[in-house]
């Protein structure tokens, strides 16, 4: 009964990608709470009321990352959003900076470099490849047609694009193993070669290295992070502040009887 339940019970829907939220270098609640669309909760604290929340639950992903105004556009209140099913990756092979070679539509055998990973959709885009032309700008009022710009459509990861061996520079399929230091690195199938980390994968909207990011005003030092400024008391929140203010009680509490 349970696993016909599970089987036959709601899809979720495609989760917020660890290469996003890495990417962004924002706080993973601050982006959950950036998508979250509450239509109706009930009063927290209260003991008559059962926690219930009423939220949207399903989600178009799309190229605009989760925390832009484009998704909330996309993801309006009260719009009908139709569920996606995504397959499943077990291990992303992956990242930005590496060099794959596209497999299908006009473009099919040229090889190019990952700009933009998005996970939520198996998607990756491959600079200067798979492009489409669009008119920008069109004014009908002036005869003017409007400019002309090419961008990249993104490519499906599981069928569309195939990693490239760097020993030759032919596509292959890979496969995660572990070296003898204990470190999770990807080989290819047809060599056994490592295909190393490319160090575009570490950039952030922020920064392209943490060595080289700079504190800003409202970054804290990691000196002061460390420091231990907690002291643990037996008084409550409301006694120590007391104690702090010099305020002394003296009233005894009345009881309180709850029905």
């Amino acid at each position: 009964m349970r696993l016909l339940r599970a089987l036959c019970g709601p899809v979720k829907g495609p989760t917020i990608g660890e290469l996003t939220l890495k990417y962004s270098n924002l706080p993973e609640r601050y982006v959950r709470r950036a998508m979250r669309q509450i239509e109706y909760q009930t009063p927290r604290g209260k003991p008559q009321y059962l926690n219930r929340t009423l939220e949207r639950t399903i989600f178009k992903f799309s190229t605009n990352r989760p925390w832009t105004f484009e998704f909330q556009q996309d993801n309006a209140p009260r719009k009908k959003i139709k569920r996606e099913l995504i397959e499943p990756i077990k291990n992303w092979s992956f990242f930005r900076g590496d060099r794959v070679e596209v497999l299908i539509g006009k473009d099919k055998g040229k090889q190019g470099i990952v700009i933009h990973v998005f996970q939520e959709k198996n998607w990756i885009i491959v600079e200067g490849l798979n492009t489409e032309i669009k008119m920008m700008g069109e004014d009908k009022k002036n005869n003017f047609p409007g400019m002309a710009v090419r961008w990249e459509k993104p490519l499906l990861v599981t069928t569309e694009v195939k990693l490239v061996d760097p020993s030759d520079l032919k596509s292959t399929d890979i496969e995660w193993r572990f070296t003898e230091e204990g470190e999770k690195v990807r080989v290819s199938v047809r060599t056994g070669r490592i295909i190393p980390m490319p160090p575009m994968a570490e950039e952030t909207i922020d920064y392209k290295t943490k060595g080289s990011y700079r504190e800003g005003e409202k970054d804290t030092d990691p000196d002061e992070l460390s420091k231990i400024t907690f002291e643990p008391k037996l008084c409550t929140f409301d006694m120590e502040i007391m104690e702090k203010m010099g305020i002394k009680e003296d009233r005894n509490y009345a009881k309180t009887y709850w029905y």
